[in-house]
């Protein structure tokens, strides 16, 4: 029987953001932070989105606000 790992989660302010409603995983403050590609994961949607490749979810921090473009 094996245990399963827990689903790490990491809340995020509009400042983490990358660009409209996205951040990048691995994220710099990741201690294993090489240990896949760097992939963009979309929050615009609602607030929270999941890593295909660790399954790091990131969620917007509740309050915050995602700024659309133009």
């Amino acid at each position: 029987m094996s245990a399963q790992q827990p689903t790490a989660v990491v809340e995020v302010t509009a400042q983490d953001l990358q660009g409209p409603g996205v951040v990048f995983c691995p994220n710099p403050k990741m201690a294993l932070w090489s240990s896949h590609p760097k992939v963009y994961v979309d929050l615009s949607h609602d607030g929270e989105g999941k890593c295909p490749y660790c399954g790091t979810v990131y969620r917007l921090k509740a309050g915050e606000k995602i700024a659309h473009g133009h």
